[in-house]
């Protein structure tokens, strides 16, 4: 089936129904999108993974709670991601927290002094990520939705419960926070091209 066939309102109504084939033809349209989503936050693909799973499987329990905007659900779901992303990081915390306390390893001879190269190129993308989770909750929203999914003002607006001139203040209000946190990045290129409509 393609992209322009597809009816995503009426497949979800079919999924709310309890559709699974429905509920199949959703995930395998939206599944791309929220794993890059999640793998944007996390940066590292087996956690994105396993995020996308629970993200699709949270669209399944709350089924009654997805809100539809425009026809489609991605708002919901891009959403949805940003508070699982969050749920993980708390989670891996306390994980690490607890190997903390755990007797250090032995050192061991580093048998890969070549691989430390390769780290300082994703040392970029590290630091985005870590100036993106200072924002709060609100500002991660709004420029997941109108920055990097590229959905409209009115359809962020829709997916997050709220005006649309709220939604364009916060996003003035994020990317302006956004620079502050990763102006030590001093890149040529602007940390995010393009923006909401």
């Amino acid at each position: 089936m393609s992209t322009d066939d597809f009816d995503e309102a009426a497949s979800w109504s079919a999924a709310r129904g309890g559709d699974s084939a429905a509920f199949a033809a959703l995930f395998d349209r939206h599944r791309d999108r929220v794993f890059g989503h999640a793998l944007r936050l996390l940066g590292q693909r087996h956690d994105a993974e396993d995020v996308t799973a629970v993200v699709f499987l949270e669209a399944w329990r709350k089924r009654d709670a997805v809100r539809v905007v425009d026809g489609s659900i991605i708002g919901w779901l891009l959403v949805t991601t940003t508070y699982t992303v969050r749920n993980h990081t708390r989670s891996l915390r306390r994980y690490r927290s607890a190997l903390g306390k755990l007797p250090a390893p032995r050192p061991q001879d580093d048998h890969a002094a070549h691989v430390l190269d390769a780290l300082d190129g994703f040392e970029r993308d590290r630091k985005v990520r870590d100036a993106f989770a200072k924002l709060s909750r609100q500002d991660q929203d709004v420029i997941t939705l109108c920055v990097l999914e590229e959905l409209t003002t009115s359809q962020a607006a829709q997916a997050l419960g709220v005006p649309d001139g709220t939604v364009k203040s916060r996003l003035s209000r994020a990317r302006r926070r956004l620079a502050e946190l990763a102006s030590p990045l001093a890149d040529d290129r602007p940390l995010f091209e393009g923006g909401a409509r």
